[in-house]
């Protein structure tokens, strides 16, 4: 069980180039820097709400990639899903910022 994965954003890119469907991807940061840029097709949901939108927005069956400001904000983040009992959760380390170093889509207003 991948209960504490971590996600490279190598993997993740490659998965999306290939089209490979089954996988959501979270953005916990608030929604003016969500706005500003974010990976594309990632779906906001700010930290704070979480908890009480997680069960509505996301299907437990997909594997849910999440990121934050920073990586302490993913991890807190992701023991949120977990806790409601999302199991495949992976935390996107190094964020929107690392997204970016390996060339990875963005969307947004300073994408």
């Amino acid at each position: 069980m991948s209960n504490n994965l971590v996600a490279d954003v190598h993997d993740l890119k490659t998965r999306l180039q290939w089209g490979q469907p089954g996988f959501t991807i979270v953005d916990v940061r608030d929604r003016h820097t969500f706005n500003h840029g974010r990976i594309s097709g990632a779906i906001p949901i700010p930290l704070d709400d979480l908890a009480s939108k997680a069960k509505s927005s996301l299907h437990k069956e997909r594997h849910i990639y999440i990121y934050g400001d920073t990586d302490e904000h993913t991890t807190q983040a992701a023991q949120i899903l977990r806790g409601a009992g999302f199991v495949e959760v992976a935390e996107i380390k190094g964020g929107l910022a690392a997204w970016i170093s390996v060339g990875g889509a963005t969307e947004g207003v300073g994408a």
